[in-house]
């Protein structure tokens, strides 16, 4: 593509930006630390998930300082329900290097930050060009769909090339950001809006017929179906939790007591089989409804079971990961999003039995 072509590109696709950019509010800052945080919830979350998130999370924590000292169940909690836990489990081992080895600021090369856990290559490319202003190209699902259907080029080393090419040198952030918004926005992977697209008339693949052609293939992750009971134990308006291992999916997570089903096994004994022995016959488990819900390669239909448990004698638990909860007290705890759900079911429940 000429060189004047690019600059147009450069040109209408920064003005579009600037007059169609959704206000977001990582987009209002210019803190690294900020920047950083958003970048790292992003990765596979969907934007208007990410939002309140993130607003919740500068505020508890505003600055690599405050991240570093937290507690990781803190951290945890405040991440509860926006899923892909290991992405706050790095983000309170970075902040430990970066206040041990940076004084708790964000380095500005791409060496350094690509040491830090959980900064890959998109990611340091957008911190470095997007909070720091150097010339990187920061490479998205979004800025691949684009570039590829722009130039219509495919394999990772002739859209980078495109990439750099095409990259603004004066505004390298605002750049990699038009890019990442027109992909979001207009460029979409199904029906296209290409008649509203600043950059239209340089589209290779619109020139040539190949826009719905011209997308990057996915992966087909193979999942299963899965059988999960869940248990909501209930004993002077406490709620019974259980604490995951730490290893393993959801790591480290409080739950409701429950577990996969293996085979033909009776969902009732599947249930007890995760209930501590001196309750788990105790009282009659009242279904009250099921929920669906998908880890990694699962597909869960999750019946869930509320157990009243009568007033007495103190119930003891072996080990530590047990716990009584209040209601209101839950938010503290980082749970996982299957037990947010169910016990939202319990809550809507018992409303309409009002």
């Amino acid at each position: 593509m000429p060189a004047a072509n690019l600059a147009a590109i450069r040109r209408r696709l920064l003005s579009w930006y600037e007059t169609h950019k959704r206000d977001l509010p990582w987009r209002r800052t210019s803190d690294p630390y900020a920047i950083w945080i958003s970048e790292m919830m992003l990765q596979q979350t969907q934007v208007a998930t990410v939002v309140p998130y993130y607003n919740r999370f500068l505020k508890a924590f505003p600055n690599v300082k405050g991240l570093d000292r937290a507690p990781l169940a803190r951290v945890l909690a405040l991440w509860s329900g926006l899923g892909y836990y290991r992405r706050a489990e790095n983000l309170k081992k970075a902040a430990r290097l970066l206040a041990a080895r940076y004084g708790g600021q964000l380095p500005d090369d791409y060496d350094n930050l690509r040491a830090l856990p959980g900064i890959g290559e998109y990611t340091a490319g957008a911190l470095l060009s997007i909070a720091f202003g150097k010339p990187y190209p920061a490479i998205d699902g979004n800025a691949r769909r684009v570039l590829s259907r722009l130039f219509l080029v495919s394999g990772e080393k002739m859209l980078r090339d495109s990439a750099r090419r095409l990259l603004s040198k004066s505004r390298p952030g605002q750049f990699n950001q038009s890019l990442m918004e027109l992909g979001s926005v207009l460029c979409a992977p199904k029906n296209p809006r290409c008649a509203e697209c600043p950059v239209q008339r340089f589209c290779a693949a619109q020139a040539n017929g190949h826009r719905r052609r011209n997308r990057m293939p996915r992966k087909r992750r193979r999942t299963h179906a899965v059988v999960w009971p869940l248990a909501i134990l209930r004993r002077h308006g406490k709620l019974l939790l259980r604490r995951r291992a730490t290893n393993g999916i959801l790591a480290g997570l409080w739950e409701l007591p429950g577990g996969e089903k293996a085979g033909r096994r009776a969902v009732q004994t599947a249930l007890n089989e995760n209930l501590p022995e001196l309750t788990s016959s105790t009282a009659k488990a009242l279904r009250v409804g099921e929920i669906g819900h998908g880890i990694t390669n699962r597909r869960i239909r999750a019946p869930v079971f509320l157990i009243e448990l009568a007033a007495g004698p103190k119930i003891r638990f072996e080990g530590t990961h047990w716990r009584w909860v209040a209601p209101a007290a839950m938010d503290r705890y980082p749970t996982s999003s299957m037990t947010r759900k169910a016990l939202r079911l319990l809550a809507e429940y018992e409303k309409s039995r009002l």
